[in-house]
């Protein structure tokens, strides 16, 4: 995980840089030729086998920066919050169903059970990524067989030509200082702290607390993230909030501001109470459902900000917002481990509920107060520059 937060960075900037479709092709073709030769590494030794699981989770660093590097291009500003929404519970729909699977490959695969799991998997990225090169292009201005009339849909899409434009000059210093791209790391920060104490933390809260055996434990623990496909409608809705013709006329800042308060304060709010749930295991369930269905409301803001504020450079803000939620995926395991060492009872996950709560409203706060939805100056610096090279 250290590894992958410190490469998102410079994933974004390669993905502003070259296109994300070679970064993000590429990532998924050197994480499947990993999967395939996975089983004989292991049957070699096993640093080889661990050493091919590294240069597989590599990939993750740069994913997410290339994927809002192509968003930038392909998507126009009218429906983006719909469209990082979808790309979201993709990711989660791909992950429950090839931890399904997984488990029937093991069970009934070839090859001895296990080794198909990598085999099956690693084949059909190969696959997926001749497709993708074949295909994809990182803008429709680099696109081979896009006709003058869609390039100028696009364009009209887009706002403005240099939304196409794979390779802007980056602002470095004011990036770095500009202060609505900070409070947007912070609530990157603290919606990934909040997730990841439940992700990773409530099947231990169900079975230390709520005495759920193993096998309940495991399917309830999976029942509040249903609650994930409301990020679709969440995501409409936002679109259609800042619409400018359909009778809405809500700024995009107030938008994103309202839309991540709302969703930060009723998670952390939900997580509060279901400390205080007592032994009430249909309440306490409940309780965290509605946590869950909470985030849906702010993570597609929290993903789709990158865009608002710089179109242009939206890989490497991704890349920075990624970073600081890599910290606290690594860093809110830690805190519940820390809190629940010495005894895992009702009064010391009230505590890791509160200190997720609390890390929720500073987020919340911060984001009010500095976030912005407003696309920055430094960002549109980069079209009088592109325009003045299209001149010469």
């Amino acid at each position: 995980m250290c590894y992958c937060a410190c490469l998102q960075i410079p994933g974004g900037l390669l993905a502003d840089r070259f296109g994300g479709k070679w970064l993000f092709g590429g990532c998924i073709l050197l994480s499947s030729v990993a999967s395939l030769l996975s089983p004989a590494a292991a049957r070699l030794h096993l640093g080889a086998f661990l050493l091919l699981r590294i240069v597989s989770g590599l990939g993750a660093g740069f994913l997410f920066p290339a994927l809002h590097a192509l968003v930038a291009r392909w998507s126009a500003p009218a429906n983006r919050s719909f469209h990082v929404a979808l790309l979201i519970v993709g990711t989660n729909v791909g992950v429950v169903v090839g931890m399904l699977a997984s488990g029937v490959l093991c069970d009934h695969g070839f090859a001895g059970g296990w080794p198909s799991v990598f085999y099956v998997f690693g084949a059909a990225g190969c696959l997926w990524a001749a497709a993708w090169f074949l295909v994809a292009a990182s803008s429709p201005s680099t696109h081979p067989r896009i006709s003058p009339g869609e390039l100028r849909y696009w364009e009209r899409a887009a706002g403005c030509r240099t939304y196409l434009v794979a390779r802007p000059p980056t602002p470095w210093r004011r990036l770095l200082t500009s202060v609505p791209v900070w409070a947007l790391a912070l609530a990157f920060f603290a919606n990934d702290w909040g997730f990841y104490t439940m992700a990773t933390c409530i099947s231990l809260f169900m079975h230390d607390v709520l005495g759920f055996d193993m096998t309940r434990n495991g399917a309830l623990s999976a029942v509040p993230f249903v609650a994930g496909g409301l990020m679709i409608p969440a995501g409409r809705l936002a679109d259609w909030l800042r619409a400018r013709g359909g009778g809405a006329r809500l700024s995009t800042s107030v938008v994103r501001k309202s839309f991540l308060a709302t969703g930060f304060l009723l998670s952390g709010g939900m997580l509060v109470l279901t400390g205080y749930a007592g032994c009430d295991r249909v309440l306490a369930v409940a309780l965290v459902f509605l946590a869950v269905a909470s985030t849906c409301v702010s993570c597609p803001v929290v993903a789709v900000n990158p865009l608002d504020l710089a179109p242009l450079h939206a890989g490497k803000v991704m890349g920075l917002a990624c970073f600081a939620a890599n910290l606290a995926q690594i860093a809110a395991p830690h805190a519940v481990g820390v809190l629940t060492y010495r005894r895992s009872t009702r009064h010391e996950w009230q505590t890791v509920f509160y200190l997720a709560a609390a890390v929720y409203a500073v987020g919340a706060v911060v984001f009010l107060l500095l976030g912005s939805g407003d696309r920055q100056q430094w960002d549109g610096a980069a079209d009088k520059h592109n325009a003045k090279s299209a001149s010469l």
